[in-house]
């Protein structure tokens, strides 16, 4: 990328945003004009990570007034004083750079973001996302990972330390000393393809920076909550047990009355027959017939090197599970309820209480011993579902079968995105990338870091389709990655 249009880029997300007017009238007036504006820092910020550079404000500085000199003048980085033209100082970038974060923060930290700090963030990010791709897809992969501190951590609970927002993390589950980090919590949402779509760039649309000592999930799905309230309907929502396994009023609730569709891998404490309702036990987020076989509720996710042959019995197994399910017969209202139906009135089974369903052919399951007395759910055809049944687990497939499977294997490119923004050949936002502490200032380079992620992940998107286009004006089949991994069959049939 030229440096004219790398500017020229910088400058349209920063305008598209709007924020740089809004930020400019909150900064305080002093007797001297300042001479950095708002919009110039935040463009000098932009070009310094799109260059792979270190986010240093030495580096900002360095950025703007290598610019040409058209531009320099233009942007406010050159000016014309008394005693002749002055350039923009370093101290002049510090300064400014602290204003606008003291703006931005708390007056009191607390490690939560403001609720400008958020705004500001969130309009950053999705000013970066191109109107076409803008409803490209619905259906978002969410996560969070590690941000360290360059602070380092205070000897003792007593101590505040140089980044009191920041707190002790983990990476992952694990407990061990080598999980634990000093920093924050990044949380991001990437857009990935429709179940039955085309590709689509898996450009990030929101993002949030917390300290460690808060849960990142509420937080995180109220800033889902406001995509939607502004106008950008939610669909799918991936996301890992980290997310399913939270109470449902901090997230899976939430998310439904938004309106997504949850696509979950549950914890393993969530799992497995939890109570009944009406007679039919609630499993995995779905309510199956009373006479349900016990060993098809022993059946769990697929691990991850299963073969060929343990995924196709895991999908007849799956398969004959879905012959129990009540299924639904109404989308859920405004208030969560929905209606289900008898797998036997629906014709998935044969049931002697159900005397139709005994003309159905011997191909389907039949229950031999009803429960007796009859529960409701089975002497209604139909049965009424609040929403506070299933309530952390219910989701768009069942969990854990084959449709389930395919559209959970799209939340990896929220994992390909924290990759490309760390990677340490480009952006690299590891720890000692920023030397600025507090959460508002990193939040803020953080989402500079995305802005340029996501418009390098719209690049290589477009130059892929591109690519595709000739090759199958010239009769070829798409271009496909080459797989690197070699198996022990390949090693065996080598030899």
């Amino acid at each position: 990328m030229t440096e004219g249009s790398a500017l020229g880029r910088a400058e349209a997300v920063v305008d598209a945003a709007g924020i740089a007017p809004a930020l400019e009238a909150r900064l305080d007036v002093g007797v001297r004009p300042r001479q950095l504006a708002v919009r110039t820092l935040l463009v000098g910020i932009v070009l310094t990570v799109g260059d792979d550079r270190p986010a240093h404000l030495a580096r900002v500085h360095r950025a703007l007034v290598a610019l040409a000199p058209s531009d320099k003048a233009r942007l406010g980085v050159v000016l014309e004083w008394k005693g002749g033209p002055h350039e923009l100082t370093y101290r002049q970038v510090e300064y400014t750079f602290g204003r606008v974060v003291g703006v931005l923060g708390r007056d009191e930290a607390n490690g939560e973001p403001s609720t400008l700090l958020r705004r500001v963030i969130d309009a950053l990010v999705e000013a970066s996302v191109p109107a076409h791709y803008k409803e490209a897809s619905r259906a978002l992969a969410i996560d969070w990972s590690d941000q360290e501190s360059f602070a380092r951590p205070p000897g003792s609970a007593a101590e505040k330390g140089a980044d009191p927002e920041a707190s002790w993390g983990h990476r992952n589950a694990g407990l061990a000393k080598a999980d634990l980090f000093f920093g924050y919590y990044f949380s991001a949402a990437v857009m990935v393809r429709e179940e039955d779509g085309a590709a689509v760039p898996e450009l990030v649309r929101r993002m949030l920076v917390s300290s460690c000592h808060l849960d990142p999930v509420p937080a995180f799905v109220e800033r889902l909550e406001a995509l939607a309230a502004s106008g950008v309907a939610l669909g799918d929502v991936l996301a890992d047990s980290g997310y399913a396994h939270r109470c449902a009023e901090h997230f899976a609730l939430p998310l439904r009355r938004a309106g997504a569709n949850l696509v979950m891998d549950l914890h393993p404490v969530d799992r497995g027959p939890h109570g009944t309702y009406g007679g039919a036990i609630a499993h995995n987020g779905n309510l199956y017939c009373p006479s349900t076989p016990p060993a098809l509720f022993a059946l769990g996710p697929l691990s991850r090197g299963a073969s060929s042959e343990d995924r196709a019995a895991h999908d007849i197994g799956t398969g004959e599970l879905a012959r129990y399910k009540l299924g639904p017969i109404t989308a859920s209202d405004a208030d969560g309820y929905g209606r289900v139906m008898c797998p036997a009135v629906a014709g998935k089974l044969r049931c002697p209480r159900r005397a139709a369903s005994l003309t159905l052919g011997y191909d389907r399951p039949e229950i031999t011993s009803p429960p007796d007395p009859a529960p409701r759910c089975c002497t209604q055809q139909t049965m009424s579902v609040p929403p506070e049944v299933n309530a952390k687990t219910a989701q768009k497939h069942d969990y854990p079968s084959k449709a389930h499977r395919a559209s959970y294997a799209r939340r990896t490119a929220v994992e390909r995105s924290y990759a490309t923004v760390k990677d340490p050949a480009s952006t690299d936002v590891t720890r000692g990338w920023c030397r600025v502490m507090g959460l508002a200032a990193i939040s803020l380079l953080l989402a500079c870091a995305v802005v340029v992620r996501n418009g390098r992940v719209v690049d290589a998107f477009e130059e892929r389709q591109r690519i595709d286009a000739r090759r199958q004006a010239a009769g070829l089949e798409p271009r496909t990655r080459k797989r690197r991994r070699r198996t022990l069959d390949d090693l065996i049939a080598a030899g």
